[in-house]
């Protein structure tokens, strides 16, 4: 829809609300979509969980309302933060909608077992292997990536994709599976160590192909500012 297509009855744009959801699984990076069948744009597509807003509510108590309705994932264990608005006018072909997009991001230990599964409505696929999106969602998962790996080498961002406690090395495994290339390990160990934004603890972790390692943790919760990378 152009400007000049723009319907004349149409006074002011409708507000969404679109989340791109993370999780990490195995060294793959995993992001939440959702089925969408709507004739005649889109039949038998896929798009990022979102809707439009209701009267009574903010942006962020629809993100909170959608993770639930849409992507089917308990608010309460996901971090989310507001990444960037689109607008665009022919973004939505039924219409003038503007979005406001967020960038969240659970753990998958925090995942119940049908938080977990895929089915017919909803599911997990890998970031290399998203197909063409509705809308303008393959946009918007583009710039969501590019904001998580900027965000992960100068926060302790990583944390919120992380289980309580881990070791070194699948802290190391994280960071190269989000940035989708190898770090240096030895610089980074020395560098995570040195900035204390992780407490170590008192547990090993033996019984893999590897031999038993340290187990660490991140000392808070907030998401830190500190160059890790």
């Amino acid at each position: 829809m152009s400007a000049k297509s723009s319907p004349k009855n149409l006074r002011f744009a409708v507000l969404a609300a679109d989340i791109t959801l993370f999780t990490l699984h195995d060294g793959c990076l995993l992001v939440r979509v959702v089925r969408v069948d709507r004739s005649p744009h889109f039949v038998n597509y896929e798009a990022l969980p979102g809707g439009l807003l209701r009267p009574s509510e903010t942006a962020e108590q629809a993100v909170s309302r959608l993770l639930g309705d849409k992507a089917g994932i308990a608010k309460g264990k996901v971090y989310v933060e507001q990444l960037y608005t689109f607008s665009r006018l022919d973004r939505d072909p039924r219409g003038r909608v503007v979005a406001v997009a967020y960038l969240a991001l659970v753990p998958y230990e925090e995942l119940s077992e049908g938080e977990r599964k895929d089915n017919l409505d909803v599911r997990w696929s890998p970031v290399g292997r998203v197909r063409k999106l509705a809308y303008d969602h393959n946009e918007m998962l583009t710039v969501a990536l590019a904001r998580l790996r900027s965000r992960i080498t100068y926060t302790t961002l990583l944390q919120k994709l992380m289980p309580k406690e881990f070791t070194l090395t699948e802290l190391e495994n994280a960071y190269e599976s989000v940035l989708g290339k190898s770090i240096d390990k030895r610089n980074f160990r020395k560098k995570i160590l040195a900035t204390g934004v992780l407490e170590e603890l008192s547990k090993i972790r033996a019984g893999m192909n590897y031999r038993p390692a340290r187990l660490y943790r991140f000392k808070l919760k907030k998401v830190k500012e500190v160059v890790v990378l």
